[in-house]
């Protein structure tokens, strides 16, 4: 990774849940099977990274333990990895060292970390150690309680502020500058005004000089703008943020949908290539 550029094709981080309890898709990929033929199509689609997850970290979610996580996610990993070829980022979604370090292991080499090292002090001490990149997000609150009371001042200079210190923690361990990645934490412990405010500004973060990455895909604050929409029917509130997103300079754009947010990605990188 390098830091924002336009001369970069915007890239799409295709989403598989390997749980029970994910606010979205609970439960359809199970099956080592399904998992399988489901990342597969994503990549057909146009993902450009599939990220594994063996954690549910919607609003009231409860944590699992490592074991847990890495029963979900090993198998999977292990799979794709032989059926894709290795420059094909998987990344692990996990707060914790020894999932991750399994998932490495197993043939990842990204790390999606919500709480940006926070959880697990080991987390970026591994990212140097293996030298891949890490996205390090910005939370309020833990999962079960973030969405109780969140409050901010100015949510975006807290964010990015936030984010500057994390930076700052992940490079004193040795993580190059080129495998940082961030992530404003759409949706994880902000109320819909917060995460509005952080879309209008995307910019302020992108200045920060690395690769942003956002995720708003199918997310509760969207549906209640578009009048109760169902997650599941939300791809097309998704791309329009993609399209911003685009705009604004993100990297990166974590999807369930990859279809429909590839062509809202692509067309908006050529409106924005157009105007340089």
């Amino acid at each position: 990774m390098t830091p924002s550029s336009c001369s970069y094709r915007p890239q799409i981080m295709g989403i598989l849940n390997l749980t029970p309890d994910s606010f979205s898709d609970a439960g359809r990929y199970l099956d080592p099977a399904d998992a399988l033929a489901r990342a597969l199509q994503m990549l057909e689609e146009g993902a450009d990274i599939i990220d594994v997850g063996g954690e549910s970290t919607r609003p009231g979610s409860q944590s699992v333990a490592a074991d847990e996580q890495i029963r979900r996610v090993l198998g999977v990993i292990r799979r794709l990895r032989e059926r894709i070829p290795a420059e094909v980022p998987i990344s692990i979604d996990t707060t914790l060292s020894e999932v991750a370090e399994s998932a490495l292991d197993a043939g990842a080499n990204w790390i999606n970390d919500i709480s940006a090292g926070l959880d697990d002090p080991r987390m970026l001490a591994l990212a140097a150690e293996r030298e891949v990149p890490i996205v390090l997000m910005h939370r309020q609150g833990r999962p079960d309680r973030m969405q109780d009371d969140p409050r901010y001042e100015d949510v975006v200079i807290e964010v990015r502020d936030h984010l500057s210190s994390r930076i700052e923690a992940a490079l004193t361990v040795g993580v190059k500058t080129s495998n940082i990645l961030l992530d404003p934490g759409i949706g994880f412990g902000k109320r819909s005004e917060h995460n509005l405010s952080l879309l209008a500004r995307l910019q302020c973060l992108v200045d920060l000089g690395f690769p942003v990455l956002l995720g708003t895909s199918r997310k509760r604050f969207m549906g209640a703008i578009c009048g109760g929409v169902e997650a599941a029917e939300l791809m097309p509130a998704t791309c329009a943020t993609t399209t911003i997103g685009v705009m604004a300079g993100v990297r990166v754009f974590r999807v369930h949908d990859v279809a429909g947010n590839r062509q809202a990605a692509d067309v908006a990188w050529a409106i924005r290539k157009a105007g340089l």
